[in-house]
């Protein structure tokens, strides 16, 4: 099953608002909902939408230290390293990279106290031969999705 453009306007719809009922999505997409809720379970099958989920305000929860870290890591380390950060609670997004770093990971703080116990934790870490450390000033933007575009060159 390709995706077409009945499924991408049906994920638009959910990118605008994900507690959407199929009807809405259906008069959103213009499709029948029969069509949406067939569509919404293979798209689902297909791990294209894997989750339903709240866009929480962490900042406005108290986490509002973010961070970037840069870390250099020694070849075999690379495994536990990325492992410890993925399984790590506060760490927002983990990647491994191309260039002069290995992986960069974003996490989220409630204070520079805390931040500062995370460096110091991945600086003492024999595995990892580098690190680079930014504290984000200012969040212009974060975690957005974007809408797919059509076939026809519609979004």
């Amino acid at each position: 099953m390709t995706v077409d453009d009945t499924d991408r306007r049906i994920v638009n719809a959910l990118l605008k608002d994900g507690r959407a009922s199929s009807r809405d999505i259906a008069a959103e997409a213009g499709v029948a909902a029969t069509t949406v809720t067939k569509r919404l379970s293979a798209l689902e099958d297909r791990g294209i939408v894997d989750s339903y989920h709240p866009a929480v305000d962490y900042d406005a929860l108290g986490y509002d230290v973010t961070a970037v870290f840069r870390l250099g890591v020694k070849g075999s380390g690379l495994a536990p390293v990325v492992d410890r950060l993925r399984d790590h609670d506060q760490m927002v997004g983990v990647y491994e990279v191309t260039g002069s770093h290995d992986v960069i990971a974003i996490g989220k703080f409630d204070s520079t106290d805390e931040l500062n116990t995370e460096i110091k934790d991945l600086l003492t870490n024999p595995k990892i031969t580098a690190t680079n450390t930014n504290v984000v000033l200012e969040t212009v933007r974060e975690y957005e999705q974007f809408p797919l575009d059509l076939e026809n060159g519609e979004a």
